[in-house]
């Protein structure tokens, strides 16, 4: 960079200019004399040519004709015999014709050259740096994992890093100058021409390939296409990179054929549920019938027959009776349980306060005479449907009234605990006979039950369509409890 702003400081400088001419002649005149001294002849021709290019190349052409002109008198008069005089003899002429003439022709040479290595000097930076920088850009290229290689547009490669050389086994000298999707066989999810067209519209294109490595497998990668044009913006190479997903794919698959296998295992299950509410509804249904038959014959029975009979006969057909009536309960709770599975949740958002009093209202026939202790919490607002949280509230409720009658103070509480910022948490706790955790597994089971029946009335589906319920809610249901300390029964559902 030093030239060029040496030749623009004697651009804008006559006086720079012009001395720089007599400053070259004086010192080639200095070395000429010198060179003779010591009895070098003949160098005096080559050094004022010298400071004539070296004149022309920095100062240009006036001052390189000032160097002409003072080096034509000085080789005449230092260098031509006689020395130190101006005479020229005929046969002189000719040889100043040809100095001048050469001196004249060198300058113009200088002067053409000068420009031509102007140029060429300004060619070789540009290139220089675009090597540099292309340099750079392969180093880093091939300091990345990711698959990098780019081709010309008829998919000749030319450019291979170590990150393709990785993932499909070919070294960059075996892979480059190779047509692309011809070595790798890529398999293209659309025709190839609709890619191609995507790419000049846009200058990009994304999507999937198969392609084979150098040992013969198969790979799934994710392929980004960009397109490379030059000034005139035509297309001239394509810059592909690929990231290694058949893992990822294979991944995919798997979960989309789980997917699909519980897709079917749920539809077969939906199936089989809706069989067995089915049948469950038919069978109860049908033992309405009999049953109704049983119950009433054997109330007949009982008043035709109860004064000519046994006190143990009696006993029998009593026991017959009250069987028959758990039986229709049984029943009559297992169609209920069915319907609840059928039923389509009407959701909207009511006052659980005024539902809780509702379903008091339902168990007060067995509250009774008995001393029980209420406290009922402040309650939100509630979002589901009304009619089954009613009846998830008179279930609970019964439990705790039901396995509360050992106690002579009966305490039942109803309210709220702390759940997480998404769910409502509604709990009944009472202080009745209680349970053993290891058995509360069991306690949500239909049909299952902790205490003997002869102790407790009940069916054993009550806790079952409770959970059912709330199931359907989005909530669960759970219970912690002691032996003869009580027990407490809780469920969650979402927040309105």
């Amino acid at each position: 960079m030093a030239r060029p702003n040496l030749q623009l400081q004697f651009a804008h400088s006559p006086v720079l200019r012009y001395g720089l001419s007599v400053t070259s002649f004086a010192i080639a005149l200095s070395l000429s004399l010198l060179a003779r001294h010591y009895g070098f002849r003949n160098v005096d021709v080559q050094l004022f040519l010298f400071a004539i290019a070296v004149t022309v190349w920095y100062a240009g052409i006036g001052p390189a004709m000032l160097a002409v002109v003072l080096s034509g008198p000085a080789e005449a008069y230092f260098f031509t015999e006689p020395i130190y005089s101006f005479y020229i003899t005929r046969a002189d002429v000719p040889r100043f014709v040809i100095f001048m003439l050469f001196a004249s022709l060198l300058t113009w040479f200088s002067a053409v050259r000068r420009r031509v290595e102007q140029r060429l000097l300004q060619s070789r930076d540009e290139l220089q740096r675009e090597v540099v920088m292309r340099t750079q850009q392969a180093s880093l290229l091939n300091l990345t994992h990711d698959t990098i290689f780019v081709r010309d547009m008829s998919d000749i490669i030319s450019y291979w890093n170590r990150g393709a050389e990785e993932l499909y086994g070919w070294r960059a000298e075996e892979a480059i100058g190779k047509h692309s999707h011809q070595l790798l066989q890529t398999n293209f999810p659309m025709p190839i021409e609709e890619v191609r067209a995507e790419l000049l519209r846009s200058g990009r294109w994304e999507g999937e390939l198969r392609k084979s490595t150098a040992d013969g497998s198969s790979v799934v990668v994710a392929s980004r296409w960009s397109l490379r044009q030059d000034e005139q913006g035509r297309p001239v190479a394509i810059l592909e990179t690929n990231n290694d997903i058949t893992e990822r794919k294979r991944r995919e698959e798997e979960i989309q054929s789980l997917n699909e296998e519980l897709t079917k295992r749920s539809t077969e299950l939906e199936f089989i549920n809706r069989e067995l509410e089915a049948f469950a509804y038919s069978i109860s249904h049908d033992l309405r019938a009999p049953l109704r038959h049983m119950a009433g014959y054997s109330e007949l029975l009982q008043k035709k027959a109860s004064s000519v009979l046994d006190e143990k006969s009696n006993h029998y057909i009593a026991m017959i009776l009250d069987s028959a009536k758990r039986m229709g309960n049984l029943i009559d709770d297992l169609l209920a349980f069915s319907r609840i599975g059928r039923a389509e949740t009407q959701k909207t958002l009511f006052n659980l306060a005024q539902l809780v009093k509702e379903a008091l209202k339902e168990v007060q026939q067995d509250t009774e005479g008995r001393d029980i202790a209420w406290k009922i919490a402040a309650l939100p607002e509630f979002y589901g449907d009304r009619s089954m949280l009613r009846l998830v509230m008179v279930n609970l409720i019964s439990n705790a009234v039901k396995f509360t009658r050992t106690r002579p103070q009966a305490e039942i509480e109803i309210g709220c605990a702390n759940g997480n910022a998404d769910d409502l948490v509604v709990f009944v706790r009472d202080n009745g006979v209680g349970f053993d955790m290891k058995y509360v597994n069991k306690l949500f089971g239909v049909f299952q039950r902790l205490h003997q029946s002869d102790a407790f009335e009940g069916t054993g589906i009550g806790l079952a369509t409770v959970q059912r319920i709330i199931r359907r809610h989005g909530g669960k249901v759970w219970a912690e409890g002691v032996v003869d300390s009580g027990a407490t029964f809780y469920f969650s559902a979402p927040r309105p």
